[in-house]
Protein backbone atom coordinates (compact mmCIF):
# COMPACT_ATOMS: atom_id res chain seq x y z
CA UNK A 1 0.00 0.00 0.00
CA UNK A 2 2.27 3.20 -1.32
CA UNK A 3 1.19 5.81 0.64
CA UNK A 4 2.71 9.86 0.81
CA UNK A 5 0.11 11.74 2.34
CA UNK A 6 -1.86 10.76 5.57
CA UNK A 7 -4.76 12.30 7.11
CA UNK A 8 -5.24 11.10 11.05
CA UNK A 9 -8.56 11.78 11.82
CA UNK A 10 -9.04 11.57 15.33
CA UNK A 11 -11.54 11.11 17.88
CA UNK A 12 -10.48 11.77 20.63
CA UNK A 13 -12.33 10.43 23.26
CA UNK A 14 -12.64 12.21 26.48
CA UNK A 15 -8.60 12.23 26.19
CA UNK A 16 -7.99 8.75 25.66
CA UNK A 17 -7.15 8.84 22.44
CA UNK A 18 -4.80 11.78 22.25
CA UNK A 19 -2.38 10.09 24.17
CA UNK A 20 -1.21 7.70 21.41
CA UNK A 21 -0.92 9.96 18.63
CA UNK A 22 3.00 10.15 19.08
CA UNK A 23 3.32 6.84 18.72
CA UNK A 24 1.44 6.49 15.63
CA UNK A 25 3.13 9.04 14.02
CA UNK A 26 6.73 7.68 14.58
CA UNK A 27 5.31 4.24 13.24
CA UNK A 28 4.05 6.32 9.94
CA UNK A 29 7.50 8.25 9.42
CA UNK A 30 9.49 5.29 9.75
CA UNK A 31 7.45 4.19 6.97
CA UNK A 32 7.97 7.41 4.62
CA UNK A 33 4.66 8.68 5.68
CA UNK A 34 4.46 12.24 6.01
CA UNK A 35 0.92 12.56 8.72
CA UNK A 36 -1.32 15.47 9.15
CA UNK A 37 -3.44 15.69 12.32
CA UNK A 38 -7.31 16.09 12.13
CA UNK A 39 -8.37 16.25 15.47
CA UNK A 40 -12.57 16.33 16.03
CA UNK A 41 -13.73 18.96 18.24
CA UNK A 42 -17.42 18.69 17.67
CA UNK A 43 -19.90 15.65 17.10
CA UNK A 44 -20.47 15.14 13.28
CA UNK A 45 -17.21 17.02 12.89
CA UNK A 46 -15.34 13.43 11.48
CA UNK A 47 -17.17 13.44 8.24
CA UNK A 48 -16.40 17.29 6.94
CA UNK A 49 -12.60 16.58 8.33
CA UNK A 50 -12.68 13.47 5.99
CA UNK A 51 -14.22 14.91 3.49
CA UNK A 52 -11.61 17.72 3.20
CA UNK A 53 -8.79 15.16 3.24
CA UNK A 54 -10.20 13.76 0.59
CA UNK A 55 -10.56 16.77 -1.52
CA UNK A 56 -7.32 17.35 -0.75
CA UNK A 57 -6.09 13.87 -1.93
CA UNK A 58 -4.56 12.52 0.28
CA UNK A 59 -3.81 8.73 0.01
CA UNK A 60 -4.85 7.61 3.01
CA UNK A 61 -7.32 8.85 5.79
CA UNK A 62 -7.08 6.78 8.84
CA UNK A 63 -9.93 6.62 11.40
CA UNK A 64 -8.85 6.54 14.79
CA UNK A 65 -12.00 5.55 17.24
CA UNK A 66 -14.51 3.54 17.40
CA UNK A 67 -17.09 2.31 14.34
CA UNK A 68 -19.30 5.43 14.87
CA UNK A 69 -16.12 7.62 13.93
CA UNK A 70 -15.24 5.18 11.03
CA UNK A 71 -18.44 5.32 9.59
CA UNK A 72 -18.49 9.23 9.20
CA UNK A 73 -14.99 9.42 7.70
CA UNK A 74 -16.05 6.45 5.30
CA UNK A 75 -19.33 9.21 4.53
CA UNK A 76 -16.90 11.95 4.12
CA UNK A 77 -14.77 10.35 1.62
CA UNK A 78 -17.58 9.51 -0.62
CA UNK A 79 -19.38 12.26 -0.24
CA UNK A 80 -16.28 14.30 -1.31
CA UNK A 81 -16.10 11.47 -4.17
CA UNK A 82 -12.57 10.92 -3.14
CA UNK A 83 -10.45 7.97 -4.25
CA UNK A 84 -8.71 8.12 -0.77
CA UNK A 85 -8.10 4.41 0.94
CA UNK A 86 -9.65 4.37 4.63
CA UNK A 87 -7.29 2.79 6.82
CA UNK A 88 -8.21 2.53 11.12
CA UNK A 89 -7.11 2.82 14.49
CA UNK A 90 -9.63 1.15 17.00
CA UNK A 91 -10.15 3.77 19.63
CA UNK A 92 -13.76 3.00 20.57
CA UNK A 93 -15.44 0.61 22.68
CA UNK A 94 -16.89 -2.16 20.47
CA UNK A 95 -14.38 -1.58 17.58
CA UNK A 96 -16.44 -4.14 15.04
CA UNK A 97 -14.52 -3.26 11.90
CA UNK A 98 -10.70 -4.25 13.64
CA UNK A 99 -12.15 -7.35 15.25
CA UNK A 100 -13.47 -8.19 11.68
CA UNK A 101 -10.58 -7.86 9.64
CA UNK A 102 -8.01 -9.16 12.40
CA UNK A 103 -6.43 -5.51 13.56
CA UNK A 104 -4.75 -5.09 17.09
CA UNK A 105 -6.66 -3.37 19.92
CA UNK A 106 -3.82 -2.15 20.85
CA UNK A 107 -2.97 1.14 18.58
CA UNK A 108 0.32 0.56 18.18
CA UNK A 109 0.32 -2.58 16.82
CA UNK A 110 -2.61 -1.81 15.19
CA UNK A 111 -0.29 1.07 13.58
CA UNK A 112 2.85 -1.41 12.34
CA UNK A 113 0.04 -3.73 10.77
CA UNK A 114 -1.86 -0.87 8.65
CA UNK A 115 1.91 -0.10 7.05
CA UNK A 116 1.47 -3.67 6.17
CA UNK A 117 -1.66 -3.85 4.89
CA UNK A 118 -3.09 -3.57 1.15
CA UNK A 119 -5.90 -1.58 -0.64
CA UNK A 120 -8.65 -3.66 -1.05
CA UNK A 121 -12.26 -2.45 -2.44
CA UNK A 122 -15.51 -3.20 -0.85
CA UNK A 123 -19.16 -2.86 -1.07
CA UNK A 124 -21.10 -0.25 1.33
CA UNK A 125 -24.84 -0.17 1.67
CA UNK A 126 -27.48 2.84 1.66
CA UNK A 127 -29.87 3.81 3.41
CA UNK A 128 -33.09 6.43 2.48
CA UNK A 129 -36.17 6.95 3.20
CA UNK A 130 -38.77 6.13 0.61
CA UNK A 131 -41.80 7.66 2.61
CA UNK A 132 -44.16 7.81 5.12
CA UNK A 133 -47.61 5.80 5.54
CA UNK A 134 -49.88 7.56 8.00
CA UNK A 135 -52.54 5.66 9.90
CA UNK A 136 -55.67 4.72 7.73
CA UNK A 137 -54.27 6.00 4.41
CA UNK A 138 -53.59 3.65 1.32
CA UNK A 139 -50.90 1.65 2.64
CA UNK A 140 -48.68 -0.37 0.13
CA UNK A 141 -49.21 -3.99 -0.28
CA UNK A 142 -52.43 -6.13 0.23
CA UNK A 143 -54.83 -3.34 2.76
CA UNK A 144 -56.04 -0.44 1.28
CA UNK A 145 -58.16 2.31 3.86
CA UNK A 146 -59.76 5.12 2.99
CA UNK A 147 -57.29 8.23 3.35
CA UNK A 148 -59.45 10.73 5.66
CA UNK A 149 -59.46 14.39 4.56
CA UNK A 150 -56.02 15.95 4.56
CA UNK A 151 -54.01 12.60 4.69
CA UNK A 152 -52.36 11.13 2.09
CA UNK A 153 -49.52 8.74 1.19
CA UNK A 154 -46.13 10.56 1.36
CA UNK A 155 -43.18 8.93 -0.63
CA UNK A 156 -40.57 11.31 -0.57
CA UNK A 157 -37.14 10.39 -1.89
CA UNK A 158 -34.01 11.61 0.51
CA UNK A 159 -31.08 12.89 -1.48
CA UNK A 160 -27.48 10.15 -0.94
CA UNK A 161 -25.82 12.73 0.88
CA UNK A 162 -28.69 13.86 3.18
CA UNK A 163 -27.69 14.64 6.85
CA UNK A 164 -28.27 11.32 8.08
CA UNK A 165 -24.60 9.66 7.38
CA UNK A 166 -26.96 7.07 4.81
CA UNK A 167 -24.00 4.82 3.94
CA UNK A 168 -22.77 2.13 6.66
CA UNK A 169 -19.79 -0.23 6.55
CA UNK A 170 -21.27 -2.56 9.03
CA UNK A 171 -24.59 -2.91 9.55
CA UNK A 172 -27.63 -0.93 10.13
CA UNK A 173 -30.45 -2.03 13.16
CA UNK A 174 -33.83 -1.53 13.90
CA UNK A 175 -35.38 -2.26 17.48
CA UNK A 176 -33.69 -3.71 20.19
CA UNK A 177 -30.79 -2.44 20.43
CA UNK A 178 -31.09 1.27 19.12
CA UNK A 179 -34.17 1.63 21.65
CA UNK A 180 -31.40 0.63 24.46
CA UNK A 181 -28.48 2.66 22.89
CA UNK A 182 -29.99 6.62 24.15
CA UNK A 183 -29.49 5.06 28.06
CA UNK A 184 -25.59 4.41 27.39
CA UNK A 185 -23.36 6.63 29.88
CA UNK A 186 -20.81 7.52 27.74
CA UNK A 187 -18.67 7.91 30.94
CA UNK A 188 -19.38 4.20 31.53
CA UNK A 189 -18.83 3.31 28.29
CA UNK A 190 -15.63 4.47 28.16
CA UNK A 191 -14.49 2.53 31.39
CA UNK A 192 -16.51 -0.80 30.58
CA UNK A 193 -16.56 -1.38 26.93
CA UNK A 194 -18.94 -3.13 25.75
CA UNK A 195 -20.69 -3.91 29.09
CA UNK A 196 -22.28 -0.54 29.07
CA UNK A 197 -24.76 -1.73 26.38
CA UNK A 198 -25.32 -4.96 28.66
CA UNK A 199 -25.72 -3.41 31.77
CA UNK A 200 -28.07 -0.25 29.70
CA UNK A 201 -29.71 -3.62 27.94
CA UNK A 202 -30.84 -4.80 31.40
CA UNK A 203 -31.89 -1.63 32.69
CA UNK A 204 -34.56 -0.92 29.70
CA UNK A 205 -35.37 -4.74 29.26
CA UNK A 206 -39.10 -4.88 30.78
CA UNK A 207 -39.84 -2.00 28.46
CA UNK A 208 -39.25 -3.04 25.15
CA UNK A 209 -41.27 -4.18 22.44
CA UNK A 210 -41.60 -6.06 19.79
CA UNK A 211 -42.67 -3.85 16.83
CA UNK A 212 -44.36 -4.84 13.30
CA UNK A 213 -42.20 -5.05 10.30
CA UNK A 214 -42.67 -6.06 6.50
CA UNK A 215 -39.66 -6.94 4.37
CA UNK A 216 -39.32 -6.95 1.16
CA UNK A 217 -36.29 -7.64 -2.16
CA UNK A 218 -36.43 -5.11 -4.90
CA UNK A 219 -35.06 -6.32 -8.67
CA UNK A 220 -33.65 -4.47 -10.61
CA UNK A 221 -36.62 -3.66 -12.51
CA UNK A 222 -38.22 -1.59 -9.30
CA UNK A 223 -40.15 -4.65 -8.64
CA UNK A 224 -40.66 -5.72 -5.32
CA UNK A 225 -41.33 -9.44 -3.79
CA UNK A 226 -43.10 -9.85 -0.16
CA UNK A 227 -40.34 -11.94 1.58
CA UNK A 228 -41.54 -11.49 5.77
CA UNK A 229 -44.22 -10.04 7.67
CA UNK A 230 -44.92 -10.19 10.97
CA UNK A 231 -43.48 -9.44 14.48
CA UNK A 232 -39.73 -8.93 15.74
CA UNK A 233 -37.50 -7.66 18.47
CA UNK A 234 -34.55 -6.84 16.24
CA UNK A 235 -33.73 -6.37 12.28
CA UNK A 236 -30.13 -6.42 11.18
CA UNK A 237 -29.17 -5.41 7.57
CA UNK A 238 -25.30 -6.36 7.54
CA UNK A 239 -22.51 -5.53 5.25
CA UNK A 240 -20.28 -7.82 7.39
CA UNK A 241 -21.13 -10.68 9.69
CA UNK A 242 -20.21 -9.89 13.52
CA UNK A 243 -22.50 -8.18 16.19
CA UNK A 244 -21.17 -7.10 19.20
CA UNK A 245 -18.02 -8.22 18.03
CA UNK A 246 -19.13 -11.61 19.16
CA UNK A 247 -22.31 -12.95 17.09
CA UNK A 248 -22.28 -14.02 13.39
CA UNK A 249 -25.24 -12.69 12.64
CA UNK A 250 -24.68 -12.96 9.07
CA UNK A 251 -23.06 -15.79 8.65
CA UNK A 252 -22.92 -15.69 4.51
CA UNK A 253 -21.95 -11.81 4.44
CA UNK A 254 -19.08 -10.92 2.49
CA UNK A 255 -17.78 -7.89 1.84
CA UNK A 256 -17.63 -7.85 -1.74
CA UNK A 257 -20.44 -10.04 -3.17
CA UNK A 258 -22.39 -6.91 -4.26
CA UNK A 259 -25.40 -8.07 -1.50
CA UNK A 260 -26.78 -7.14 1.61
CA UNK A 261 -27.67 -9.76 4.39
CA UNK A 262 -30.91 -8.94 6.25
CA UNK A 263 -31.33 -11.34 10.07
CA UNK A 264 -34.42 -11.10 11.31
CA UNK A 265 -34.83 -11.69 14.83
CA UNK A 266 -38.63 -12.61 15.53
CA UNK A 267 -41.28 -12.97 18.23
CA UNK A 268 -41.95 -16.22 19.28
CA UNK A 269 -43.06 -17.27 22.80
CA UNK A 270 -41.48 -17.42 26.14
CA UNK A 271 -39.42 -20.81 25.27
CA UNK A 272 -38.48 -19.63 21.96
CA UNK A 273 -37.42 -15.80 23.25
CA UNK A 274 -35.01 -17.14 26.04
CA UNK A 275 -33.45 -20.01 23.74
CA UNK A 276 -32.89 -17.16 21.38
CA UNK A 277 -31.33 -15.53 23.99
CA UNK A 278 -29.28 -18.27 25.57
CA UNK A 279 -28.29 -18.87 21.57
CA UNK A 280 -27.14 -15.80 21.00
CA UNK A 281 -24.86 -16.10 24.46
CA UNK A 282 -23.78 -19.54 24.53
CA UNK A 283 -23.86 -20.19 20.63
CA UNK A 284 -22.30 -16.51 19.49
CA UNK A 285 -25.55 -17.14 16.56
CA UNK A 286 -28.81 -16.54 16.44
CA UNK A 287 -31.22 -19.57 16.96
CA UNK A 288 -32.77 -20.76 13.42
CA UNK A 289 -35.74 -21.30 14.65
CA UNK A 290 -36.52 -17.87 16.17
CA UNK A 291 -34.33 -15.94 12.97
CA UNK A 292 -35.00 -15.31 9.53
CA UNK A 293 -31.84 -14.54 6.94
CA UNK A 294 -32.72 -13.13 3.46
CA UNK A 295 -29.96 -11.73 1.12
CA UNK A 296 -30.70 -9.16 -2.07
CA UNK A 297 -29.12 -6.12 -3.56
CA UNK A 298 -31.85 -3.98 -2.35
CA UNK A 299 -34.49 -4.30 0.19
CA UNK A 300 -37.46 -2.32 1.53
CA UNK A 301 -38.19 -2.59 4.96
CA UNK A 302 -41.43 -1.05 6.40
CA UNK A 303 -41.52 -0.26 10.53
CA UNK A 304 -43.35 2.10 13.16
CA UNK A 305 -41.28 5.36 12.89
CA UNK A 306 -40.92 5.22 16.63
CA UNK A 307 -38.70 2.22 16.18
CA UNK A 308 -34.98 3.45 16.49
CA UNK A 309 -32.34 3.02 14.13
CA UNK A 310 -28.02 3.05 13.92
CA UNK A 311 -26.03 2.64 11.48
CA UNK A 312 -22.60 0.85 12.59
CA UNK A 313 -23.20 1.24 16.25
CA UNK A 314 -24.19 5.06 16.20
CA UNK A 315 -27.71 6.48 16.27
CA UNK A 316 -28.89 7.79 13.49
CA UNK A 317 -32.35 10.00 13.52
CA UNK A 318 -35.12 9.51 11.11
CA UNK A 319 -35.89 13.13 10.95
CA UNK A 320 -32.43 13.87 8.96
CA UNK A 321 -33.77 11.75 6.62
CA UNK A 322 -37.52 13.53 5.90
CA UNK A 323 -38.46 16.65 4.02
CA UNK A 324 -39.50 19.37 6.08
CA UNK A 325 -42.56 18.61 5.20
CA UNK A 326 -42.97 14.75 6.46
CA UNK A 327 -41.18 16.05 10.03
CA UNK A 328 -43.56 18.38 10.57
CA UNK A 329 -46.13 15.66 9.46
CA UNK A 330 -44.94 13.13 11.65
CA UNK A 331 -44.55 15.70 14.42
CA UNK A 332 -48.36 16.23 14.68
CA UNK A 333 -49.09 12.66 14.63
CA UNK A 334 -51.29 11.64 17.51
CA UNK A 335 -49.09 8.07 17.96
CA UNK A 336 -45.95 7.32 15.66
CA UNK A 337 -45.93 3.84 16.92
CA UNK A 338 -49.00 4.07 14.12
CA UNK A 339 -46.69 5.90 11.46
CA UNK A 340 -45.13 3.61 9.46
CA UNK A 341 -41.62 4.40 7.21
CA UNK A 342 -40.83 2.41 4.57
CA UNK A 343 -36.79 2.32 4.22
CA UNK A 344 -35.13 1.03 1.21
CA UNK A 345 -31.52 -0.28 1.94
CA UNK A 346 -29.40 -0.95 -1.19
CA UNK A 347 -25.67 -2.54 -1.77
CA UNK A 348 -22.99 -0.15 -3.33
CA UNK A 349 -20.56 -2.01 -4.99
CA UNK A 350 -17.27 -1.36 -4.84
CA UNK A 351 -17.66 1.91 -3.10
CA UNK A 352 -14.75 2.06 -0.78
CA UNK A 353 -10.82 1.23 -0.52
CA UNK A 354 -9.63 -0.25 2.37
CA UNK A 355 -6.88 -1.03 4.08
CA UNK A 356 -6.89 -4.75 5.35
CA UNK A 357 -4.03 -6.22 7.20
CA UNK A 358 -1.68 -8.68 4.58
CA UNK A 359 -2.73 -11.53 7.52
CA UNK A 360 -5.97 -11.56 7.21
CA UNK A 361 -7.30 -14.88 5.93
CA UNK A 362 -9.90 -13.41 3.59
CA UNK A 363 -13.14 -14.49 5.56
CA UNK A 364 -14.70 -11.66 4.10
CA UNK A 365 -13.90 -11.83 0.91
CA UNK A 366 -15.23 -13.82 -2.47
CA UNK A 367 -13.06 -12.20 -4.70
CA UNK A 368 -9.00 -13.15 -4.52
CA UNK A 369 -6.47 -10.51 -3.61
CA UNK A 370 -4.38 -10.04 -6.79
CA UNK A 371 -1.22 -10.33 -4.67
CA UNK A 372 -1.71 -14.13 -3.60
CA UNK A 373 1.75 -14.18 -2.24
CA UNK A 374 1.34 -10.67 -0.10
CA UNK A 375 -1.77 -12.09 1.64
CA UNK A 376 -0.28 -15.54 2.89
CA UNK A 377 -2.42 -16.50 6.35
CA UNK A 378 -0.62 -15.75 9.81
CA UNK A 379 -0.06 -19.50 9.77
CA UNK A 380 2.09 -19.11 7.07
CA UNK A 381 3.78 -16.52 7.83
CA UNK A 382 4.80 -17.64 11.01
CA UNK A 383 5.76 -20.79 9.44
CA UNK A 384 8.06 -18.97 6.99
CA UNK A 385 9.47 -17.04 9.51
CA UNK A 386 9.96 -20.00 11.64
CA UNK A 387 12.00 -21.92 8.91
CA UNK A 388 14.48 -18.77 8.91
CA UNK A 389 14.71 -18.97 12.13
CA UNK A 390 18.31 -21.10 11.95
CA UNK A 391 19.19 -18.84 8.90
CA UNK A 392 19.99 -15.39 10.93
CA UNK A 393 23.39 -15.51 11.62
CA UNK A 394 25.38 -14.10 8.03
CA UNK A 395 28.56 -16.36 7.35
CA UNK A 396 32.13 -14.61 8.25
CA UNK A 397 30.55 -11.94 9.35
CA UNK A 398 31.86 -10.67 13.15
CA UNK A 399 32.10 -7.15 14.80
CA UNK A 400 34.66 -6.22 17.28
CA UNK A 401 34.34 -6.65 20.61
CA UNK A 402 35.56 -3.22 21.29
CA UNK A 403 32.31 -1.96 19.21
CA UNK A 404 30.09 -4.04 20.82
CA UNK A 405 30.87 -2.74 24.43
CA UNK A 406 30.77 0.77 23.11
CA UNK A 407 26.91 0.57 21.29
CA UNK A 408 25.94 -1.30 24.86
CA UNK A 409 27.36 1.39 27.18
CA UNK A 410 26.21 4.62 25.35
CA UNK A 411 23.69 3.09 22.49
CA UNK A 412 20.27 4.14 22.92
CA UNK A 413 17.91 1.55 24.88
CA UNK A 414 14.63 0.76 23.29
CA UNK A 415 12.09 -1.68 24.68
CA UNK A 416 9.93 -3.06 22.21
CA UNK A 417 6.64 -2.80 21.49
CA UNK A 418 6.08 -4.33 18.22
CA UNK A 419 7.64 -5.16 14.22
CA UNK A 420 6.54 -5.09 11.06
CA UNK A 421 7.50 -5.51 7.73
CA UNK A 422 7.24 -2.74 5.52
CA UNK A 423 6.31 -3.75 2.16
CA UNK A 424 6.62 -1.04 -0.32
CA UNK A 425 10.45 -1.21 0.53
CA UNK A 426 12.02 -4.51 -0.07
CA UNK A 427 13.93 -6.18 2.71
CA UNK A 428 12.29 -3.51 4.92
CA UNK A 429 11.27 -3.26 8.61
CA UNK A 430 9.93 -1.37 11.35
CA UNK A 431 10.72 -1.63 14.82
CA UNK A 432 8.15 0.17 17.43
CA UNK A 433 9.05 0.98 21.20
CA UNK A 434 9.72 3.70 23.24
CA UNK A 435 13.32 5.21 25.17
CA UNK A 436 13.73 6.24 29.02
CA UNK A 437 13.93 9.47 29.11
CA UNK A 438 16.55 9.92 31.58
CA UNK A 439 15.78 12.71 33.54
CA UNK A 440 11.65 12.12 33.95
CA UNK A 441 12.00 8.58 33.47
CA UNK A 442 8.62 8.88 30.87
CA UNK A 443 8.69 6.46 28.03
CA UNK A 444 8.77 7.97 24.73
CA UNK A 445 7.96 6.73 21.75
CA UNK A 446 10.13 5.82 18.61
CA UNK A 447 10.25 3.96 15.52
CA UNK A 448 13.10 2.34 13.73
CA UNK A 449 13.22 2.05 10.37
CA UNK A 450 15.42 -0.51 9.15
CA UNK A 451 16.97 -2.04 5.96
CA UNK A 452 20.20 -3.65 4.24
CA UNK A 453 22.43 -0.60 5.40
CA UNK A 454 21.58 -1.03 9.40
CA UNK A 455 24.21 -3.37 10.91
CA UNK A 456 22.26 -5.82 12.95
CA UNK A 457 24.71 -8.01 15.55
CA UNK A 458 23.39 -10.08 18.72
CA UNK A 459 25.53 -9.24 22.10
CA UNK A 460 28.10 -11.72 20.96
CA UNK A 461 29.26 -9.34 18.11
CA UNK A 462 27.51 -11.92 15.30
CA UNK A 463 26.04 -10.43 12.48
CA UNK A 464 22.31 -11.27 11.64
CA UNK A 465 20.31 -10.93 8.71
CA UNK A 466 17.51 -8.01 8.86
CA UNK A 467 15.08 -10.86 9.12
CA UNK A 468 15.82 -11.60 12.99
CA UNK A 469 14.46 -8.41 13.28
CA UNK A 470 11.37 -9.76 12.62
CA UNK A 471 11.82 -12.05 15.54
CA UNK A 472 11.46 -9.36 18.69
CA UNK A 473 9.17 -10.38 21.14
CA UNK A 474 7.31 -7.33 22.83
CA UNK A 475 9.19 -6.17 25.78
CA UNK A 476 12.70 -7.27 24.53
CA UNK A 477 15.71 -4.52 25.01
CA UNK A 478 17.65 -3.57 22.12
CA UNK A 479 20.30 -1.00 21.68
CA UNK A 480 20.45 1.45 18.92
CA UNK A 481 23.48 3.75 17.28
CA UNK A 482 21.53 6.60 15.31
CA UNK A 483 19.76 9.69 15.72
CA UNK A 484 16.15 10.59 16.80
CA UNK A 485 14.19 13.13 14.23
CA UNK A 486 11.43 14.88 15.86
CA UNK A 487 8.94 12.77 14.45
CA UNK A 488 10.55 10.18 17.16
CA UNK A 489 11.94 8.38 14.38
CA UNK A 490 15.40 6.78 14.66
CA UNK A 491 17.85 6.15 11.76
CA UNK A 492 20.05 3.59 12.70
CA UNK A 493 23.30 2.57 11.99
CA UNK A 494 23.71 -0.20 14.46
CA UNK A 495 21.51 -2.27 16.60
CA UNK A 496 22.56 -5.15 18.95
CA UNK A 497 19.85 -7.18 19.85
Amino acid sequence: MRCKRVCLVINPRAGHNVAKITDLIAVFAAAGWKTDIALKAYPGQAMQLAARAARQNYDLIVAYGGDGTINKVVNGVINARGRSIVGVIPGGTANEWAVEIGLPLDPVHAALTLVNSDARTIDLGHIQVEGLTFPHSTQPGDQQLAPPKGKKVRKKQVKAADKGKPRFLLMAGLGTDAAVMPYISKTFKYQAGSRAFEVAAAKKLTELQPFPVEIRAIDDAGDATLLWRGEAWQVLVANARLYGSIVDIAPEAYLDDGNLDVCVLTVGNLFATIGQITSLLLRRKPDDETAEYFQAPHFSIRAPASIGMHLDGSLSKLGNYLSKADREALQQADDPSKVMVEYRFDVLPGALQVAIPRGYDDTLFKKSPGNEEAHAAPQEQKDTRTARHNDHFVEGQQEAPELIKALLEHGLKMTVIGVAPNPDKKDTCIIAGTLQNQKTGDAVPVAVPVDDTVVVTNRAGKRLSAAAVLELQEGTVVVIEGKKSRQGVIRATHIVI
